[in-house]
């Protein structure tokens, strides 16, 4: 089943669909100028640190760094490299927190916490981190009047971004990815809340169609309070297709996962996800944005960013 879209000065009929249905496709957002310029600062990115991935200087090893490792490889689609690079990752972490482990299992540790693939689908898919301190320009895209404002309508008006990302859906990667709702709903006990806590948005620098790794959603399943199983089978999941330049929004408990791509393209997509304020955010801009940049940002997109959201020290 495909979504049907909305136009973009409809942003009415765009909050009642997010609110019924849990997701909703606006259209004609971006002109083709700005679609343009997205998608090249994207491509150089994907190239770029194809060619020259994070790699941090490794850190002390644990005994429990065993137990990690198959969990990555029972969780993810990734090549051993991948994996590779993924621990030291997670070692030179810990050892910026003076070694300190996690209490819990790998399967229960917050994903806030915890590294997560750059490429996936066994190298053909990727992900670029911290995406606003690459490429600044892609802040306009987080405070764009038309999502902050739906952002603002369903998290309130002091919500926060918790992550900037983009995405590279593999041509020929034909599984699709696990069936999920996003963090923190992840680690919650069920019933889950009956309000959202964050909400996920794509730009899409490609169209996203049938058969290239749109987006999938199952409608109203932000309404059950319930999480998928991860892996686990949903047969009437809606695509959410549209032209280049619109933006597909759902909600947090909205189960959803990128769909196969049997084209031989990749479908591309810049993420915006936003959560309420009082939430810790997936990625600490605080820490880790050039101040340069930073001060080149406007206050609210500061704010959004985490500047003034977070706890002081207190004497």
């Amino acid at each position: 089943m495909e979504s049907c879209g909305v136009s973009s000065g409809d942003l009415e009929s765009a909050l009642t669909h997010l609110s019924e249905h849990g997701y909703a496709v606006i259209e004609g957002v971006l002109s083709g100028d700005e679609i343009r310029h997205y998608r090249n600062l994207a491509a150089d990115l994907f190239e770029r640190e194809r060619e020259h991935p994070f790699e941090p200087e490794e850190g002390p090893e644990l005994p429990g760094d065993a137990e990690i490792e198959v969990y990555l490889k029972e969780s993810y689609r990734i090549s051993e490299a991948e994996r590779a690079r993924l621990m030291r990752r997670i070692r030179h972490t810990r050892a910026q927190n003076r070694g300190t482990p996690w209490p819990v299992a790998p399967s229960d540790v917050v994903k806030n916490f915890l590294h997560l693939p750059t490429l996936f689908d066994y190298d053909q898919s990727q992900r670029i981190w911290n995406l606003v301190n690459k490429a600044p320009d892609f802040g306009k895209l987080i405070e764009h009047p038309t999502v902050l404002s739906l952002a603002q309508a369903v998290l309130g008006d002091d919500c926060v971004l918790a992550d900037c990302s983009a995405t590279s859906i593999g041509a020929h990667t034909g599984e699709g990815g696990a069936w999920h709702v996003d963090v923190p709903l992840g680690q919650l006990p069920e019933p889950l809340p009956d309000f959202p806590l964050t909400i996920q948005n794509a730009w899409m620098l490609d169209a996203f169609t049938t058969r290239n790794g749109a987006t999938q959603v199952v409608p109203k399943s932000h309404r059950t309070r319930r999480k998928p199983d991860w892996g686990g089978q949903q047969e009437d999941g809606t695509i959410l297709t549209g032209p280049a330049g619109s933006v597909a929004i759902w909600l947090s408990n909205t189960w959803h996962r990128s769909g196969p791509n049997s084209t031989g393209n990749p479908r591309r997509a810049i993420l915006c996800y936003y959560s309420r304020s009082w939430i810790k955010p997936f990625t600490d801009f605080t820490s880790c944005l050039d101040p340069a940049i930073a001060k080149s940002f406007s206050p609210g997109l500061r704010y959004l960013l985490g500047f003034s959201a977070n706890a002081p020290v207190r004497g």
